[in-house]
């Protein structure tokens, strides 16, 4: 399917790992100019080096989406070397894990910043940018955990369903001009989770890597975990024209795990 997103500008927040990284990937083999960014410098640039050779341009910006001066410095560049921006897509990293007794209350504010307030700033800095553009999108990577809470995960449980409220409202509020959507992502293979299934390798939990990974599929219908690229390109779809009639919409990438509607 053509996209029709050659030469659009799209901003990617937590983008040197991960689904970040998936979707601009996405993004970029479609032929759209991609800011990328990320926290390590090394990683970013291997980053930006590999995304190059797909269609698109590709800027990488080192930031720390929790520092709002990094965060409007990371769309001041991507306005600079490009002109404009078309899209915004959110992401963050993990939150620490934990029930509610065992987590302190700067763990909270934390990922407060980290998931909601990262993504307040980056359209607060892009909001003139993509009101100007003709395909003004925002997409924000949350977690099926906004509709089905996850044990042991109770900042996500909680703190994600703030980004939920925000993409509602501004699907109303930016209207027509500006789309806004969120992505539900499930288990993906990403580098956390195969950092996950080699230490279970190594306790003796499981024989191999293979039969690690197949564990995470358990209560997956289609079963299997997801290629974060099969993430990046429903990311795609939703910034495209042939998207243009979806705004406000929670869209879980889950190989249908939710039971929930």
């Amino acid at each position: 399917m053509e996209l029709g997103l050659d030469g659009d500008t799209v901003v990617v927040t937590a983008s040197s790992a991960g689904l970040g990284r998936a979707s601009a990937a996405a993004l970029a083999d479609e032929g759209a100019n991609v800011v990328v960014c990320g926290r390590d410098p090394e990683r970013l640039a291997a980053t930006e080096s590999e995304l190059g050779d797909l269609d698109g341009d590709v800027l990488g910006v080192e930031t720390d989406i929790t520092n709002k001066g990094d965060v409007e410095a990371l769309v001041e560049a991507a306005v600079e070397e490009f002109g404009g921006v078309d899209h915004v897509v959110t992401s963050a990293g993990g939150v620490p894990p934990g029930g509610f007794a065992d987590l302190t209350e700067r763990e909270w504010y934390g990922a407060f910043d980290m998931l909601v307030m990262s993504a307040v700033w980056t359209v607060r800095a892009a909001r003139p940018h993509l009101e100007a553009s003709d395909v003004g999108t925002i997409t924000c990577i949350t977690s099926t955990s906004v509709k089905e809470v996850i044990d042991d995960l109770i900042l996500s449980n909680a703190v994600r369903r703030g980004v939920i409220g925000l993409v509602k409202s501004l699907s109303r509020e930016l209207a027509p001009g500006v789309r806004v959507n969120a992505v539900l992502p499930g288990a993906h293979e990403t580098s956390r989770i195969e950092e996950l299934v080699e230490a279970a390798v190594e306790r003796g939990d499981h024989d191999t890597y293979e039969e690690g990974l197949d564990s995470w599929s358990d209560g997956i219908p289609l079963g299997r975990v997801g290629d974060p690229r099969e993430l990046g390109d429903v990311v795609a779809f939703l910034a495209s024209d042939r998207a243009s009639f979806v705004t406000g919409a929670c869209v879980p990438v889950d190989g249908g795990r939710l039971r929930s509607a």
